[in-house]
């Protein structure tokens, strides 16, 4: 069975750049059509909606802050409007904010990761669901991280538990609505190389060591994350759920 979503409508959090961009472009590679949600970066979400049409699928970009649950309901309601429906669910949006050791963490900065990466994916998926409950083959991807299996690098803690909630939520879930049709997995990316993330949050030096560390020779790239994403996206992964698939040149095999 291919990995075809010819007509599946999809829902791209944090869609503007990096990951979520490559994401966004790849499913509509494969035939879907896709809303593609940013916070702040309208210019860059404008460029994944022109990546999207230039392939001959439908997309619009929508803005929302996905801590704050109005927005996130209104966002998805405008975007399940606009493709007819919702199938495909990708939650994408995260950050790390900023690296802080435990001692100096505030509990404004802990709670601003965890709403970030773990809250968020729990309020788009709620409101979400009613749509994806209508789709003949729902599926919810969200992102998690080697930094849930690894504790991260230096000053990620709370980007780590974030991010093992994630796994766990994804887990809860799919349980959850293992009656419904609808399947729910994650994935949970290493080094990607050229994002917005680690040339932030990395110095070049240890982006140089942790890419000498990957057993398959090479860092990640957005498109490697993306390739998972539609599988699990596709009527090819219909027996698949509550998994988490690493994508990590082999950094951390269990």
């Amino acid at each position: 069975m291919s990995a075809d979503l010819n007509g599946s409508r999809a829902l791209v959090t944090g869609a503007g750049h990096g990951i979520g961009r490559a994401v966004a472009v790849a499913l509509a590679e494969a035939g879907a059509d896709v809303a593609v949600h940013y916070h702040s970066s309208a210019d860059e979400a404008a460029h994944t909606v022109s990546a999207i049409e230039a392939l001959g699928r439908r997309a619009k970009a929508f803005q929302a802050d996905v801590t704050v649950t109005a927005e996130v309901d209104r966002m998805v309601e405008e975007a399940a409007g606009f493709l007819g429906g919702l199938d495909v669910l990708v939650c994408n949006a995260g950050h790390l904010i900023a690296r802080t050791t435990i001692a100096e963490m505030s509990d404004e900065h802990f709670g601003r990761v965890v709403d970030t990466n773990l809250t968020s994916t729990f309020r788009t998926v709620r409101a979400a669901l009613p749509h994806l409950e209508e789709s003949a083959a729902g599926r919810v991807v969200t992102m998690s991280s080697l930094a849930a299996h690894n504790g991260g690098g230096p000053g990620s803690v709370a980007y780590a538990a974030a991010k093992a909630g994630v796994r766990g939520f994804t887990k809860g879930l799919a349980k959850e609505l293992g009656g419904t049709g609808i399947t729910v997995n994650t994935v949970a990316p290493g080094f990607i190389k050229g994002t917005a993330f680690h040339d932030t949050f990395t110095a070049p030096e240890a982006q140089l060591a942790m890419e000498a560390g990957i057993p398959v020779g090479r860092a990640g790239t957005p498109e490697d994350v993306a390739s998972a994403v539609v599988h699990l996206a596709s009527p090819a992964s219909g027996f698949l759920t509550g998994i988490t698939l690493d994508i990590d040149g082999g950094v951390w095999p269990r």
